[in-house]
C-alpha cells in the first residue's frame, strides 16, 4: 500500500510532462500548417517588430509560469488549485509553442534585443519598457517589471508544502499574471499580425479571469495578505 502511494505522484508527474510536450508539439504543428498559405501574401513581422518582441519575451514569461504551475500541481492537496494549475501549465505551454513557431515562420531568432524594449512606444511601455532615466532595462530589471519570480522565490516554492505552498503559489502567480497583461495590451496597441493580436487578447482576457479566481482561492484558503 505504501509503495503504491509513493509511486502515484511520480506517475502523475510524468503524465503531465508528456501532456505538456504533446500540446507544445501540436501547437507548433498547427501553427505551421494553418497559416502556410497566408504567409505568401502577408509581410512577415521584422526582428524589431512588436510581434517579435512579444513572442520572445512572452515565451520566457510563460516558461516560468509552467514551471511554477507544475510544481504546485505535483504537491497541492486542493482540488480547485490542482485544476487551475493544470490549466495554466497546459495553456501556456501551448501558447509558448505557437510563439516559437511564429518566429520560425518569420525567419527570426528566438532571442534579440533588450527585453521589453519593444513596448517603449506603447502606453504600457511608459511604465515597463525603460528605466526612469530612459535607458533600456537590464534583463533582470525587465523580469521584475514583468512580475516574474526571483530564483529565491522559486526555491521557496519548491521547499514549501501544504497551505504555505498553496498560498505562496497564488501570490507569485497573481503577480506573474499582472505582469503579462501590460505586455498583451502593448501588442494590441502596436501590433498588426492578426493571429498575434488574437493570442494577445486571449492572454489579457484569460489571465484577468484567472487573477480573479486566484484571489478567491486566497480568501478561501485563508492566505495572509
Amino acid at each position: 500500500m505504501v509503495s503504491g502511494e509513493s509511486t502515484a505522484p511520480s506517475r502523475r508527474w510524468w503524465v503531465v510532462a508528456l501532456v505538456l510536450l504533446g500540446i507544445a508539439a501540436l501547437a507548433f504543428a498547427v501553427g505551421r500548417f494553418s497559416t502556410f498559405g497566408a504567409q505568401s501574401t502577408i509581410t512577415a513581422p521584422g526582428t524589431a517588430s512588436p510581434e517579435a518582441g512579444f513572442s520572445r519575451d512572452m515565451q520566457v514569461h510563460h516558461a516560468q509560469a509552467v514551471e511554477m504551475a507544475m510544481e504546485i500541481y505535483r504537491k497541492t492537496d486542493d482540488e480547485q488549485l490542482r485544476v487551475l494549475s493544470y490549466d495554466i501549465a497546459t495553456g501556456q505551454a501551448g501558447q509558448r509553442g505557437e510563439m516559437y513557431d511564429w518566429l520560425v515562420k518569420w525567419g527570426l531568432s528566438q532571442t534579440g534585443g533588450p527585453m521589453m524594449q519593444w513596448m517603449d512606444a506603447s502606453e504600457a511601455g511608459h511604465a515597463h519598457g525603460a528605466t526612469a532615466g530612459g535607458e533600456a532595462m537590464t534583463d533582470e530589471e525587465a523580469r521584475v517589471a514583468m512580475g516574474m519570480a526571483s530564483a529565491a522565490e522559486i526555491a521557496a516554492l519548491q521547499d514549501a508544502s501544504g497551505q504555505e505552498a498553496d498560498c505562496l503559489f497564488l501570490a507569485l502567480m497573481i503577480r506573474h499574471h499582472e505582469g503579462a497583461i501590460p505586455m498583451a495590451e502593448a501588442l494590441l496597441e502596436l501590433g498588426s499580425d492578426p493571429r498575434a493580436l488574437q493570442v494577445a487578447q486571449s492572454i489579457k482576457d484569460g489571465q484577468s479571469a484567472e487573477i480573479a479566481a486566484m484571489q478567491s482561492m486566497q480568501a478561501r484558503l485563508g492566505c495572509s495578505a
